[in-house]
């Protein structure tokens, strides 16, 4: 992994070099039905559909991102003995960064990649993973199906998940930019799987269905019921229409469910690893919890995730909800849990074209835990932020993340933690 990392930072300079040479000529690097990795890309959801076509031979585009952020939080819980917690202090995390590729392969078809350069739980070099976006269907033969393509994307890979909305806005390791706070939710819907999904859009109404494999790590180990894997579908609803210069209005509903996998990663896949460092720690860990401050419900072998998403954007006054039921079980479980996530958030942005934000996220998970209990997670989030460029972002939030209910054998109970931070986000 190592050596297959240090050849990505190679191939990375010499393409970059050989891309700058380039570009001292023609300063173009769009692509077709591309979701902008600059502040051209806030607020956008699916990549768009867009039939009409540069497409000039094969082009390469390569971006990156960076982030570093500067922390000051404390945490605290019951104290109990041999629960007790690490003192979390402030000073600048590890900087993380990430690696592009998005290509134009054929017209209509378009191909991307991202590398985590440097993340949180992975320091060396590490492929999250790519996919294949089809728009059009000519490389079979000019004009095939283009009635039908004209409203259809076809998306192949090991990729993220397209379940839900929230995973449009939150932060993908050094690719923070879209995020307006620096957290992700508590309860973080995240994971890349091998499979299809298919849309459909049009006059504002989106469709899609998709399969996968429900697996996070790709093995074609047998486990103990003699199976390789399971099968997970995805399904989502909506409806995305600008009315008018002003007003902006997005609804959808989303699905994943599987009746079996060996294990399942909807909320613990992330493997960059949480924004708040060093919370919630035992203090006779030998390792970093890279997942803390998150929850996830253990729906370890089955599972059902239903998301709604409402969107509305008024003038520079943005709302954005979700509401969240995540129902299984582990295999060892004869009876399903549930676990509800709440979260919306207020976001205000003015100035030159809208550059400056201020807002506010109140995030609530109750759950039936894996240990018996029902527990109540909830957290508040104040940030503002500052666009210097397209490029470059500039936030800061404060954080009260408080734990309800937890038992004196959980290093949880009576938790909290509190406090401020700064993070820098440079995207091209």
């Amino acid at each position: 992994m190592r050596t297959l990392g240090k050849l990505l930072v190679i191939v990375f300079v010499v393409v970059m070099s050989a891309q700058v040479q380039a570009q001292q000529i023609n300063f173009d690097r769009n692509i077709d039905n591309f979701r902008y990795p600059d502040k051209r890309g806030v607020n956008v959801f699916e990549s768009p559909k867009d039939t009409t076509s540069t497409f000039d031979g094969v082009d390469v585009r390569v971006g990156g991102s960076f982030a570093l952020q500067f922390q000051a939080i404390e945490n605290e819980n019951a104290g109990l003995p041999g629960y007790q917690l690490k003192e979390a202090g402030s000073n600048f995390n590890l900087a993380t960064a990430n690696m592009d590729l998005d290509v134009a392969l054929y017209d209509g078809v378009r191909m991307h990649l991202r590398t985590y350069l440097s993340s949180r739980h992975h320091h060396e070099p590490y492929v999250k993973g790519g996919y294949l976006l089809i728009d059009k269907l000519d490389f079979v033969s000019e004009g095939f199906l283009s009635d039908f393509m004209q409203y259809t994307t076809i998306k192949v890979g090991h990729m993220e998940n397209n379940y839900g909305d929230a995973h449009f806005r939150r932060s993908d390791n050094a690719q923070a930019l879209y995020n307006p706070f620096i957290g992700n939710l508590i309860m973080d819907a995240f994971t890349t799987e091998v499979g299809a999904e298919v849309y459909y859009r049009r006059d504002g109404f989106i469709g899609m269905v998709g399969f996968t494999n429900g697996k996070l790590n790709q093995n074609v180990e047998e486990d103990i019921t003699g199976k390789t894997g399971g099968a997970s579908f995805l399904a989502k609803l909506g409806y995305d229409k600008q009315v008018n210069d002003d007003l902006r209005l997005r609804l959808t509903g989303s699905l994943y469910n599987t009746g079996y996998v060996p294990s399942s990663y909807l909320y613990n896949a992330d493997r960059a690893g949480a924004r708040y460092y060093g919370v919630m720690q035992a203090l006779d860990a030998d390792s970093d919890d890279f997942r803390a401050g998150r929850y996830n419900p253990n729906l370890t072998n089955s599972i059902t995730a239903v998301m709604i998403n409402p969107f509305v954007k008024y003038g520079g006054l943005e709302f954005f909800g979700t509401v969240e039921m995540a129902k299984g079980k582990a295999s060892a479980e004869t009876d399903d849990r549930t676990t509800m996530q709440y979260a919306g958030e207020l976001i205000y942005r003015f100035g030159a074209d809208e550059n400056i934000y201020v807002g506010g996220r109140y995030n609530l998970v109750d759950a039936e835990d894996i240990s018996g209990e029902d527990v109540t997670i909830n957290r508040a989030q104040i940030a503002a932020g500052w666009f210097m460029t397209r490029n470059i972002l500039l936030k800061a939030e404060y954080v009260i993340q408080n734990y309800d209910d937890f038992g004196q054998n959980s290093i949880l109970n009576d938790g909290k933690f509190n406090g401020a931070m700064v993070e820098a986000v440079i995207s091209f």
